[in-house]
Order: C-alpha cells, then sequence, then structure tokens
C-alpha cells in the first residue's frame, strides 16, 4: 500500500536591526522588533492560520486518514508567543488530533551540524523539550536545518538516538535508485526518507507559474501523477517549506483549492493512503543502504550547502561567530548562550547569498537587505558589538548589556 508523507518546515528568523559602524560599543540591542512583529504576524495570517484551519476540517473530513508532519523552530514559536498567539495555538489544535507529528531539528535553526557538534546537540535537545512542552510529542524522527545532511551529521542523529532522518532526494546520492523507498544509513540502523523534489517543487514553487507547461495545477491532475508510483515505490515524499500555502503561493492562486481537494482525489485509490514520517519506517522496511559523502540540502538547483557557505563573506562571519562558542560557554550565562545562538540563525548568512541566477527570488524572499553586501556589513557591526561583549571589551560585563527580546522556559 504506497504512501504519502507530507512534511512542513515552520521557521521565521529573528531579524536584525539596521546596525550601524557607529554603534558598536554602544548599542547592545540587535533585533528588529517591528519588522519581525510585522512578519510574523503577516505569515500567520496569510499561511500559518487559515492553513492549520484546512488542515484541522481535511483531519477531520478523512476520519484521520489523512496525516502531516511539521518542524517548527524555536525561534518561530518564541515568536508566535510573543506576536502571533492564535497561530500557535492552531498547531496546538493539530497536536490533539493524534494526526499529526512534530519533528525535531535546531532550536534557532542553525549550521551548528556542520560548524559545532557540541553546540548542535546543545540546540536539538532543546528544540525536543520544546516540542514536548507545547505539543506533547517527543520527536522520534530529525529534520536538521534546510535537510543538509551527510554520513557524519548521520552519526551524531543516530548517536542521539532518534530513528529517521528527513534528507533530500539528491539525483547524484540516488543515482540510479527512486526516492520513493526507505534506505538505512550504513553502518546503524538510522533510516533516511528522502523527499520527492520534482513532486515537492511542482506545489512550492511552480504551481503559480504561467509559463510552466503543466499550469494550472489541479489536484486530479497532480494525484495523478502520484498515483503513477504505484508498483515502483512505498512512500512518496513531499516536504516544502509551510509558507508555500497562502505567502509564496498567494490564495489568489488557487493554492487552498488544490490543497482541499488534494486528500480526496488520492485516496480515491483504495490502495493510497497518508502517514507521518514515523508511521513510514514502522510500515516499511529499508531497501538497502544509502551513503550520503558530500553535503547536500534542498536549497537551490545545486542541493548543496553554497546558499549559506559559498562565499568569502559567508565563510569569514560563520567563522567568526562559531569561533566565540568557547568564550560564550565559559560566561555560563543564558543570556549570552542566547543572543549567540540566535546570531547563528542560517537566514543571517542566506542574506548574504551572491547566487543569484535561476534562484534569485528564492534569496529575495522576507530578505530586509538591498544586496548581500549590506546583509553582511550589518551582521559584521552586530557581531562586532557582541564579540566585544563576551571578550570583555566594552564597559560593561552585565548580561543586561544585551537585553532580552524574548525568552522562554524551553
Amino acid at each position: 500500500m504506497p504512501s504519502v508523507c507530507f512534511y512542513f518546515q515552520v521557521h521565521q528568523p529573528m531579524r536584525l536591526k539596521p546596525f550601524t559602524f557607529f554603534q558598536v560599543g554602544r548599542d547592545h540591542s540587535y533585533f528588529d522588533e517591528k519588522l519581525n512583529r510585522e512578519v510574523m504576524q503577516k505569515v500567520s495570517s496569510k499561511c500559518y492560520i487559515p492553513t492549520n484551519k484546512l488542515m484541522l476540517d481535511l483531519i477531520r473530513r478523512h476520519n484521520g486518514a489523512f496525516r502531516v508532519a511539521y518542524s517548527i523552530t524555536g525561534v518561530a514559536i518564541e515568536q508566535m508567543l510573543k506576536y502571533a498567539p492564535e497561530a500557535l495555538e492552531s498547531f496546538i489544535d493539530l497536536s490533539k488530533t493524534g494526526c499529526v507529528e512534530f519533528l525535531a531539528e535546531t532550536y534557532y535553526h542553525s549550521l551548528s551540524s556542520i560548524t559545532d557538534p557540541l553546540e548542535f546537540r546543545q540546540q536539538v535537545k532543546m528544540h525536543s523539550a520544546l516540542m514536548e512542552k507545547f505539543f506533547g510529542q517527543r520527536p522520534s524522527v530529525f529534520r536538521n536545518t534546510e535537510l543538509i545532511y551527510n554520513d557524519q551529521i548521520g552519526d551524531l542523529v543516530a548517536a542521539m538516538g532518534y530513528k529517521a532522518i528527513i534528507a533530500e532526494g539528491a539525483d547524484d546520492i540516488l543515482q540510479w535508485r527512486s526516492p520513493h523507498f526507505v534506505y538505512r544509513k550504513p553502518g546503524c540502523d538510522l533510516r533516511l526518507l528522502l523527499k520527492s523534489y520534482r513532486l515537492s517543487d511542482d506545489v512550492a514553487f511552480r504551481f503559480s507559474d504561467k509559463s510552466w507547461s503543466e499550469h494550472p495545477l489541479t489536484a486530479t491532475k497532480f494525484a495523478k501523477w502520484v498515483h503513477a508510483i504505484s508498483g515502483n515505490g512505498e512512500t512518496l515524499n513531499l516536504f516544502m517549506d509551510y509558507e508555500t500555502f497562502g505567502e509564496h503561493q498567494w490564495s489568489s492562486s488557487g493554492i487552498f483549492e488544490f490543497l482541499n481537494a488534494l486528500p480526496s482525489e488520492i485516496l480515491k485509490y483504495g490502495d493510497w493512503n497518508f502517514l507521518t514520517p514515523s508511521q513510514v519506517i514502522e510500515r516499511y522496511q529499508p531497501v538497502a543502504e544509502l551513503n550520503f559523502p558530500r553535503l547536500v540540502s534542498w536549497a537551490d538547483v545545486d542541493r548543496d550547502i553554497t546558499a549559506w557557505h559559498g562565499n568569502k563573506m559567508q565563510k569569514s562571519s560563520l567563522a567568526q561567530i562559531y569561533s566565540l562558542g568557547k568564550d560564550v560557554r565559559k560566561r555560563n550565562n543564558p543570556s549570552t548562550s542566547d543572543f549567540w545562538r540566535r546570531l547563528q540563525t542560517s537566514d543571517h548568512f542566506y542574506y548574504m547569498c551572491t547566487k543569484w541566477f535561476a534562484d534569485g527570488d528564492v534569496h529575495a524572499y522576507f530578505n530586509p537587505y538591498k544586496s548581500p553586501y549590506e546583509a553582511f556589513i550589518n551582521y559584521m557591526n552586530v557581531l562586532t558589538d557582541f564579540r566585544e561583549y563576551v571578550l570583555g571589551i566594552t564597559a560593561s560585563d552585565s548580561p543586561t548589556a544585551i537585553p532580552m527580546t524574548i525568552r522562554t522556559s524551553a
């Protein structure tokens, strides 16, 4: 019985305010609260709240046969708590259905998996505790920031006790294999669930593209493509940003009508169903081991990490923020650690990306900067001020010199 596995990423960063060199040593407030409030409230009203309402209706309408999974970053949950509590409440309502799974990831949506294994483990533990606190689930399946994965990350995740990780079904990794099966990481029993990127991107990126040969995409047409893998696969993994619904693809595009009709169209074939990631690995055994010798992500046409680590600006700023890890830990100050981690959020480095070819629109979305160079300069000004505080260069060594914006007990 083939299965559809729907997974959605929910994340919004805490964006930095404009911060000049002349503010270094004088201004220790870094984040643009007005902009962060506006974005969270906008995305909540256009995407989170209406889509969650529809998801809840689909679960009830299909008597639990429709199932989905989410990973929601800690920084997104904190901003929902402060700026859009009704959005968080709508996710909590979904968690009570028994048809929604919440996955683990890094609390701050960071790149710590490729830079600082100790920090990575700490952020994952923080995030899992947050999922248990709000949704009553201790995650057993992991999803790394932007689906970044290789064999070394698999070792870290397996050592933390997770049963499976979701990753990109990159062509050069799969070669002749299909993404429509469960695989296993060599050397351990960590299961690999691979994104079917062609069908996922048909919804996430091409849905409203009028120049696309398949436009308009209807639920009937898409379900036909899904059913075509019968006999040639066991699980179709459709992974995408949640903002696909209502934000990347506006309501006027018909995206909500598409989502509303899709489960019925897929379930018309009685041998098809919907499963969450943990249910997929319970039902289907791995068909083979699969190596990931290089770092893979779901970003851009290259499916690599160059969106965050592709130019000198990104490499320099990443190296400098993580170089503070030892000194931050010495302070053993929760406020200082929190601010250090907020500056690790991958979006700060994504804004510095200079890959503006076919992927330009993707990099520009939600970007508060006019250019990657402006993003770099602003980030480095903030980082310079924070470094001086951490190293004791500024006059005050009190944590209140860098005031908390949001704080939870997670």
